[in-house]
């Protein structure tokens, strides 16, 4: 096996826009200073976040690969030559930590298969964020995803969690594109037994986060607007 110099950086962001370094560790400040190779989602959010975090660095020393939907899959391994020259690389999601629901497990995946040394850094997950203040089963969860978008499928799919919740007791994770959120939990009220619960937690670590829990029946009767709001959704069913 070679010993790579080079290694690969996991660095969590903001969910949002508030101050780096009021939801980042110190850690996170002193890899960007020492990181100049990049992968990343979206190159403008990603120079704009490594300004915020330091600002004397020099953004003309950057060397950044965008990974995202539109990547030709033929250009993903060579990202990973900086760390076979020897040099470091940081991957950056677009909000919270690389490699989950993120496109940035497939670099990872590559780096484990090249012998490059992996190092995660500390940082927000609002999965698990919003699951450790949910009230909801910690010892057995499951994060699903993006349910499906046709309006019948996702009935059933809501049908088949809870099901599932309730013959394992395991809590059900699942996200929805923003604007679809209000959406969601109106399908959410119509598919579930009254008495399921639901956790909504919208604006994870933003002065307007949003968590709580309560009952289908409960939430038929709560007014609360979630559109364009990162939002992640719990159910579990006792």
């Amino acid at each position: 096996m070679k010993d790579f110099q080079g290694k690969l950086y996991l660095i969590p962001t903001r969910l949002g826009d508030n101050p780096p370094l009021e939801v980042l560790p110190l850690s996170i400040k002193k890899v960007i200073e020492n990181l100049d190779d990049y992968i990343v989602e979206n190159e403008k959010t990603a120079r704009r976040f490594i300004k915020r975090i330091s600002p004397k660095k020099a953004q003309s020393s950057l060397k950044i690969n965008v990974l995202n939907k539109f990547t030709e899959a033929s250009e993903i391994p060579s990202f990973l030559n900086a760390c076979v020259e020897g040099r470091s690389i940081g991957i950056l999601s677009e909000a919270g930590c690389p490699g989950v629901a993120d496109p940035g497990a497939e670099i990872v995946k590559m780096a484990h298969e090249r012998h490059i040394k992996v190092i995660p850094l500390v940082g927000p997950s609002s999965i698990l964020l919003a699951l450790m203040s949910s009230g909801m089963n910690g010892q057995n969860f499951a994060f699903t995803g993006y349910l499906p978008i046709d309006h019948s499928e996702r009935k059933s799919t809501l049908k088949k969690l809870e099901r599932h919740s309730f013959e394992t007791q395991q809590s059900q994770i699942f996200i929805e594109t923003p604007y679809r959120n209000n959406k969601m939990l109106e399908d959410i009220c119509q598919a579930l037994h009254p008495n399921t619960r639901v956790c909504i937690a919208a604006d994870i670590t933003l002065p307007t986060e949003f968590i709580k829990t309560q009952s289908v029946s409960d939430w038929k009767s709560t007014k609360i607007d979630l559109h364009k709001r990162p939002t992640i959704f719990i159910i579990q069913k006792d």
